[in-house]
């Protein structure tokens, strides 16, 4: 990140805006290029065509889709989750669980995070005893033992810092109590619910490191704290809790709605929230060359107004090298949109290395994904009203 104290001095070439994301030269499509996630230098390029009116793509590099949903079998266990996406710092995959884990987990790896896309349950951890729903971060410190019961049916999102930490992100000039106040934040409980799964009976720790499992077995239930006091526990955050910022006169770059930051990677949150009013603001996600990152994003549930064909449950991968935006089918809306606010919930991967493709993802991707940008004709750029 730029320090504070640094001074830019853009040039302006041509026909242009003096604010980014605001006051197109007419007939223009806005092209960000950008370094470092949004917080390094940036240009903002006007065009006379979408940067992505593309009309044929080949070579590995391509936009991408997957439909998680058409996964069939994910195994019996947590880590037998297939990896959606991955590189050294962070494992994306995902899992299914209809009953109860009858062992610990344990990651030796890293930092764990559980987003929950559907279903609710209990999950019993060194910690304590938590509830959980549709829309809960789970965030699990390394080497947490851990176990669930489902409630209902429960399908899951999981993020692993590899061979590091996950952390709330620096709030900056808007203070600590913005995007959510950390007393919203759950903490297990040792409750009459903990108390009554301990016992003699013979449990099993399955733990992972470097990629590897062990399996260790207790002639009891190591969950068995009646206390702590400290400052490292898991925590729980719903999405509804989030309160998104936002600006009525400019379109927020992504990395606004971050809300973990790991190494070399941040986990962000789209979470409804207004469109902007100016009326010479643009309200859909601006083209853009994220050229350090790689950008993934997991479908939650909602509208999803900037893409066509996409529903919960799908991830899409653009990796950094090309220029991503909105579907043209979104750009009808570039100024005036069909409804005063946003009605979408999804989470985004923003990693600073290279991903990869599990197997499990390939074997459901949307092939057409990069045609879809394509149109019959010209597409005119919007007029401000």
């Amino acid at each position: 990140m730029a320090r504070s104290h640094d001074v830019s001095l853009p040039r302006i070439e041509g026909r242009s805006s003096r604010q980014a994301h605001a006051d197109l030269p007419e007939g223009t499509f806005e092209r960000e290029l950008g370094r470092e996630g949004f917080f390094g230098p940036a240009t903002m390029m006007y065009h006379t065509h979408p940067p992505t009116g593309w009309t044929s793509w080949s070579g590995p590099l391509r936009p991408r889709a997957f439909d998680l949903a058409a996964i069939g079998d994910l195994g019996p266990g947590v880590w037998d989750a297939p990896a959606i996406l991955h590189n050294a710092h962070v494992r994306m995959r995902f899992w299914r669980l209809a009953g109860d884990m009858d062992h610990l987990a344990r990651n030796a790896d890293g930092d764990e995070l559980l987003f929950v896309h559907s279903g609710a349950g209990h999950l019993y951890c060194d910690y304590g005893h938590l509830e959980f729903g549709t829309g809960d971060y789970i965030l699990l410190p390394r080497s947490t033992m851990w176990r669930i019961e489902a409630a209902r049916p429960v399908e899951l999102l999981l993020f692993e810092a590899t061979g590091g930490a996950l952390r709330t992100p620096d709030r900056g000039l808007v203070g600590r109590h913005a995007l959510y106040d950390e007393a919203v934040l759950d903490t297990p409980a040792i409750d009459e619910a903990f108390k009554a799964q301990q016992g003699e009976r013979e449990w099993r720790v399955v733990i992972r490191r470097r990629g590897e499992l062990s399996c260790v077995v207790y002639p009891f239930n190591p969950l068995d704290a009646v206390g702590w006091h400290g400052d490292l526990v898991p925590v729980r955050l719903n999405v509804r809790d989030i309160r998104p910022l936002s600006s009525h006169r400019y379109h927020l770059p992504p990395s606004a709605h971050t809300t973990w930051v790991g190494s070399r990677f941040v986990i962000c949150t789209f979470v409804p929230r207004p469109f902007e009013t100016d009326p010479a603001a643009i309200k859909v996600p601006f083209f853009h060359n994220n050229d350090d990152y790689d950008e993934a994003v997991f479908y939650h549930s909602g509208d999803f107004f900037s893409r066509d064909n996409i529903h919960p449950g799908m991830v899409t991968l653009h990796p950094c090298g090309f220029t991503h935006g909105p579907h043209p089918q979104a750009l009808k809306g570039m100024y005036k949109p069909r409804n005063a606010m946003t009605n979408e919930y999804a989470v985004m991967l923003d990693a600073r290395d290279a991903l990869d493709v599990g197997e499990a993802a390939k074997a459901v991707e949307f092939d057409g994904y990069a045609e879809s940008w394509k149109t019959a004709g010209k597409v005119a750029a919007p007029a401000v009203e």
